[in-house]
């Protein structure tokens, strides 16, 4: 019988039932006060006995104590670190309910923040469930007595690095491998990186094997003795505090192959990272740019510049914006293309590119900055095409720019399984298509 008292972050255990899935993976149940609760590794029909780790006004954050009974989408979590990582949310959830949720998560913030009808859209799934990372970012932490520990965040505890080898199921298997042979060879007290006591590490797959980038720490280590010592790892890059690249050791570029092209990339650069959901999406939304010969196009928050290439190469007259450089410069050392880049920040930019007759825009996770919607509908397009990696800021920026722009089409396309992320691709049309 569930109790009746009121919870609080030193009160008894409570029962809770779990009816959804929430932002960021949660399992969502109501605590017996009214107030709704979020509950990490829990699933849809799960009764739980939980204790309150944190509580607000309108919301508490839980911890599932026991479970009363499960819900018929659970499956027991492939990766043997699941408890502690808080690297996945959901490999709990068969990946077909992963799929159904994530669109009930989408179409459930565009009707409660966007204030739009419409059912919940397609999810496309990934071609592979797991494996299918081909960039990832390690943290490593150097811990007193000469300890090092070296993986993803500790589930319930941010502050801590949880150590993690090749058990993880995300990285491609290159990755994974290679991941293995960088712990087992960067010396005592990892000596050959940067000193100092945390530094990220970000790999990379390329198709003459993987790139290490380098962020944090002091110093740049002994990136020649690594790359000596570590079979597979072909460049070394440092990020400065700036953005700023270096090459440190290796070859200077990354060749990866994307769909039609061979990329060539200079320690960075902005590419999807799941390969075979990515190019499904990048083809879908080339699709929905509709014929563009002898149009203006503008590519917001290009990267590296894939779609905008492939829009010149069909006689777009398009012109991309980004502000990495390290994707601008990618961008740029293409051959073969009419594509224009522009290296700054999108609402410092637009207004000088507009008129123009289709715009894509592909923002970071906070959604558009505040002044693009009422240039976007002073300057009226035909066609916009919204690329979303957040459902919350995605449904905001709609709600902006209702009243001029016309929603066609939603989908979606899982491009991080396992976790609570999910992309979604919306077209809009102007009030003159």
């Amino acid at each position: 019988m569930t109790p009746t008292v009121t919870p609080s972050s030193v009160g008894p255990p409570v029962e809770v039932s779990v009816h959804g899935i929430g932002a960021g993976g949660f399992g969502v149940g109501v605590l017996p006060d009214g107030k709704v609760v979020f509950l990490p590794r829990t699933a849809p029909g799960d009764r739980v006995l939980i204790r309150i780790v944190k509580e607000k006004a309108r919301w508490a954050r839980g911890e599932a104590l026991r479970w009363i009974e499960e819900g018929p989408g659970r499956r027991e979590a492939p990766c043997p670190r699941y408890s502690q990582c808080d690297g996945c949310s959901l490999q709990h959830l068969a990946y077909e309910e992963q799929l159904v949720w994530k669109g009930r998560l989408v179409g459930d913030a565009l009707r409660r923040l966007g204030g739009l009808e419409g059912d919940d859209p397609e999810v496309v799934p990934s071609p592979e469930e797991f494996r299918y990372r081909n960039r990832v970012t390690f943290t490593l932490r150097r811990l007193p007595g000469g300890r090092i520990v070296a993986g993803f965040r500790e589930l319930g505890h941010q502050a801590r690095v949880l150590d993690i080898g090749s058990e993880c199921l995300l990285p491609e298997e290159p990755l994974s491998d290679l991941w293995e042979e960088l712990r087992a060879n960067w010396g005592p007290k990892a000596a050959l990186l940067p000193e100092g006591r945390e530094v990220r590490l970000t790999l990379r797959g390329s198709k003459a094997g993987v790139g290490l980038l380098l962020r944090g720490g002091k110093g740049d280590g002994d990136p020649d003795a690594l790359l000596a010592r570590v079979p597979g790892l072909i460049s070394i890059w440092r990020e400065g505090k700036s953005g700023t690249l270096r090459h440190l050791a290796g070859d200077a570029t990354l060749k990866v192959q994307w769909a039609q092209e061979l990329l060539e990339l200079h320690g960075g650069g902005f590419l999807q990272v799941n390969r075979g959901t990515g190019e499904l999406l990048y083809e879908y939304v080339l699709g929905e740019a509709g014929d563009v010969r002898g149009k203006r196009v503008i590519d917001a928050y290009c990267g590296v510049g894939v779609l905008g290439r492939a829009l010149a190469g069909e006689g777009g007259e398009v012109v991309g914006v980004d502000i990495d450089p390290a994707g601008v410069l990618a961008a740029q050392n293409q051959p073969d293309s009419d594509f224009r880049i522009i290296r700054g920040r999108v609402e410092d930019e637009l207004e000088a590119l507009l008129p123009a007759d289709l715009a894509i825009l592909n923002p970071p996770r906070t959604g558009v900055a505040d002044s693009i919607p009422p240039l976007l509908k002073d300057h009226v397009l035909e066609r916009l095409v919204y690329v979303s990696c957040d459902p919350a800021t995605l449904a905001r920026d709609l709600k902006r720019l209702d009243g001029v722009y016309e929603i066609e089409r939603v989908r979606s396309f899982d491009l991080f399984p396992q976790t609570g992320h999910v992309e979604t691709v919306v077209t809009l049309r102007g009030p003159s298509a």
